[in-house]
């Protein structure tokens, strides 16, 4: 198949779980026969080609206000533009559809729209294929990607996410197939009313985690050493771990790895005490991972899928986890971890006590933990379920369209 990818960023570029996926699936298509192609948006005007890792990559210059993923800080009022005019961007709809001239792909799958907008969606149907559309996270019904405001997740659609969003679940009910990188993230969209008219899909993404021996119990060691790696936002809920774990993690350590906001960083170093809180920065996850014995990921709005969680437990470890979204559907309660709730905010640090006190406990959960997520894992699983959803596609759109369908292809 003659496949593009389409994304707002691409390797080296990494925003998040969404890219490195990606570059997974580009990679493995491209390895198993395909030809694949990516599109990515950029800071730089004009299409620049570029070949990574043996992947033909374009990336387009961003025709909007400001590049968004630099360190310039913008006013609410600009940013409120911006995402007025990735409502529905046509200056990028027609990017795409004079790439998609030039490429002649049998099939579109996208991924993450920010940048491009749903614009991309009418420009591959204008062209006549197939789409595919993976679910990486909220943005069809949030513009900035993750439904939280004010230190609260949002059950409800605000009044200026329902504006900026006013068209988009109906447009959506055109598109060939949906995908979900969990039965969380499938189910929020189908809920919502998006969706209506594809084919439903729910692939977990695949961790190229190779296999680690089981660590020692910390017992006798050294103090126990929690530890959370992600990126430093407000809801990640960094603020409610570093509360919790002072208030109940008597006799151990807690490591909190990632990059944030400068102004952020410190407000949460300020609430630390340095002698039990460590903040050491960016690291790479199987490094870290191989230094800590609990791993906690306390998000306070719905994780699409939790990546961090998977690998943790890929590792052995024992992972507390909030029981929302995607990261249910990885931590099993009692199994190969537990489970904690921000409505009680005394959850967390429960969790943080009986795994500190019962080091049975402890070694139970991290024992299952691998097996637990082993089939989650596979990268092979992942493109194998990824390749038939797309000839599925074809095969179906050639069926309701009466087109023959090249055997190549298939």
């Amino acid at each position: 198949m003659r496949v593009l990818l389409l994304n707002t960023l691409y390797a080296p570029h990494i925003g998040g779980g969404a890219e490195v996926m990606l570059q997974l699936m580009a990679e493995g298509l491209r390895g198993r026969g395909h030809d694949v192609q990516v599109l990515c948006t950029g800071p730089d005007a004009g299409l620049q080609r570029e070949t990574f890792n043996g992947v033909a990559v374009l990336r387009a210059g961003l025709r909007n206000l400001y590049w968004p993923f630099d360190e310039k800080r913008h006013g609410p009022l600009q940013r409120l533009a911006w995402h007025g005019l990735d409502r529905y961007n046509r200056s990028m709809r027609s990017v795409l559809a004079k790439v998609l001239e030039e490429v002649e792909p049998d099939v579109v799958v996208c991924h993450n729209l920010s940048g491009w907008s749903i614009s991309a969606w009418d420009a591959i149907r204008d062209a006549g294929l197939p789409l595919v559309q993976i679910l990486h996270d909220q943005y069809l019904t949030c513009p900035r990607g993750v439904r939280f405001h004010k230190g609260r997740h949002c059950e409800q659609q605000c009044a200026s996410c329902a504006l900026l969003r006013r068209s988009h679940a109906s447009a959506s009910s055109e598109i060939d197939a949906v995908v979900g990188v969990s039965r969380y993230q499938l189910n929020a969209l189908l809920d919502a009313g998006y969706f209506a008219g594809s084919q439903t899909h729910v692939v977990y993404n695949g961790s190229p985690m190779a296999e680690v021996p089981v660590a020692p119990p910390a017992s006798g060691r050294r103090p126990l050493r929690f530890g959370f790696i992600g990126a430093l936002t407000p809801n990640k809920g960094v603020e409610w771990l570093i509360e919790q774990f002072q208030a109940r993690g008597d006799d151990a350590s807690l490591l909190i790895a990632g990059r944030g906001d400068s102004t952020y960083v410190n407000q949460l170093k300020s609430l630390a005490d340095p002698q039990r809180v460590h903040f050491v920065g960016y690291r790479k996850a199987a490094e870290f991972f191989g230094e800590i014995d609990v791993a906690v990921v306390p998000s306070l709005s719905p994780e699409s899928f939790g990546l961090v969680a998977l690998e943790a437990c890929a590792h052995h470890l024992p992972v507390i986890a909030s029981r929302m979204g995607g990261l249910t559907e990885i931590v099993l309660d009692e199994i190969n971890g537990l489970l904690c709730s921000p409505e009680r905010s005394d959850s967390l640090g429960d969790a943080i006590e009986r795994l500190v006190r019962e080091p049975a406990l402890r070694q139970r959960l991290a024992a299952r933990a691998r097996e637990v997520v082993a089939p989650m894992l596979s990268v092979e699983r992942m493109l194998d379920e990824y390749e038939a959803i797309l000839r599925h596609t074809l095969l179906t759109r050639g069926v309701q369209h009466g087109t023959a369908i090249p055997v190549s292809t298939l």
